[in-house]
């Protein structure tokens, strides 16, 4: 019968590459952690400009779902035309707090950034990711008066029945499923894929209800300013329980299994062992 150390050796031999997971997974954990590398070190410039776009890029589809709630009425097809503002988020690079849970993770376990680092990046992306959405539901407000009451019914169902078990598990799923997506794109170069995936995510966060703490402020943020009758104290009390069942659902559900499941390499990587791909070296011995 074959032993564990079998299987690995087997799997070593049969791979482009020298470790004990398969080929894509290594070429996966190499682009998150250099992902999450360039993340953490980003100045505080760039940080800070990142996150305020990312709450832009969130109001343009905030936008988008909007217009097609107001036409249909349908919050599925709402939630699929809010995948507009993920897709923005992906390719404009900007940056979503959520979309922090595993990337940067990956690199501060290998060895390549620091917890401060870490709490730093996830501080100042929350913080920008409101800033740049209250100001931009501020112009979408003043530009399409007519998405008021969509605004403040879509608004309304967030915070509506308060802390209790449903809610909860809305808040915990938010998390993993933006988390999970990251993933899901991080692992293609196809943007149509990219695409799809981006639509999927809004489909399922928006179109479900899901209790998002960053997003859905926006979408509160967008209310406010079209006169609805709730505080900034009454949301930050919403804020306060959903953003840390947002992070435990991303930490918890997706980024620590994903961690377990490639120690070897994170562990290689950080004693500052090269994980060797045998594609990679072929076109290093080609090149002349």
């Amino acid at each position: 019968m074959p032993t564990a150390r079998d299987s690995e050796s087997k799997r070593r031999s049969s791979g482009r590459t020298d470790q004990p997971l398969e080929d894509e997974l290594v070429e996966e954990f190499q682009n998150t952690v250099q992902e999450g590398t360039d993340r953490l070190h980003r100045t505080w410039r760039a940080l800070i400009i990142t996150g305020l776009f990312g709450g832009i890029d969130v109001g343009l589809g905030i936008m988008a779902m909007l217009a097609v709630m107001d036409v249909t009425d349908s919050k599925l097809l709402a939630g699929i035309a809010f995948g507009v503002g993920l897709l923005a988020l992906r390719l404009a690079h900007s940056e979503l707090f959520t979309e922090d849970f595993l990337l940067p993770i990956n690199a501060v376990v290998a060895g390549h950034g620091t917890w401060w680092s870490l709490v730093r990046l996830w501080g100042v992306t929350l913080l920008a990711n409101l800033v740049g959405g209250w100001v931009f539901m501020w112009v979408v407000v003043a530009a399409f008066p007519d998405f008021t009451d969509s605004l403040v019914e879509v608004a309304s169902g967030y915070v509506a029945d308060g802390i209790g078990l449903e809610t909860v598990c809305l808040a915990l799923l938010a998390g993993s499923t933006i988390t999970l997506m990251t993933r899901m794109q991080q692992g293609t170069n196809n943007d149509m894929m990219t695409a799809v995936i981006s639509l999927i995510g809004g489909l399922l966060v928006v179109g479900l209800g899901m209790l998002h703490g960053a997003l859905n402020s926006i979408v509160i943020f967008g209310a406010m300013h079209a006169g609805w009758d709730y505080s900034y104290l009454d949301w930050f009390v919403w804020f306060a329980w959903v953003i840390p069942l947002n992070m435990i659902g991303g930490l918890v559900i997706i980024s620590i299994p994903r961690l377990i499941r490639t120690w070897e390499l994170l562990m290689a990587e950080r004693r500052g062992e090269r994980i060797s791909d045998a594609s990679s070296e072929e076109e290093e011995e080609d090149r002349p």
